[in-house]
């Protein structure tokens, strides 16, 4: 459940954050911020619904869940395919948030 609901976060967070790329770097109308705003609101209530006693280890691993989903968003929604740089940078981010999520804590 911990992954579908960072897998879900970043979905929404990029797209979020896209809308307003496309707004300021691409000349997409401002009605694209509408969008982008509720994506980023419902990146934060879902991001809050990961079962964590601390907010800040929730964040930390997500980090690595967000930057596997924004390399997949690179070849995926904007056509350019991933480098071998790219996929091992992704991978090291995702072992690191695997290790800060399920450390052995004592």
């Amino acid at each position: 459940m911990t992954y579908a609901l960072y897998a879900l976060a970043a979905l929404a967070e990029i797209a979020g954050c896209f809308a307003f790329w496309a707004w300021l770097r691409l000349a997409k109308p401002i009605w694209w911020l509408a969008p982008g705003l509720v994506s980023l609101a419902l990146f934060a209530w879902l991001l809050a619904l990961v079962p964590s006693e601390a907010a800040g280890r929730t964040y930390a691993a997500y980090g690595g869940i967000y930057i596997v989903a924004s390399i997949l968003w690179l070849w995926l929604a904007e056509g350019r395919l991933p480098d071998r740089w790219d996929i091992t940078g992704a991978a090291v981010c995702l072992a690191g948030g695997a290790i800060i999520l399920f450390g052995p804590r004592g």
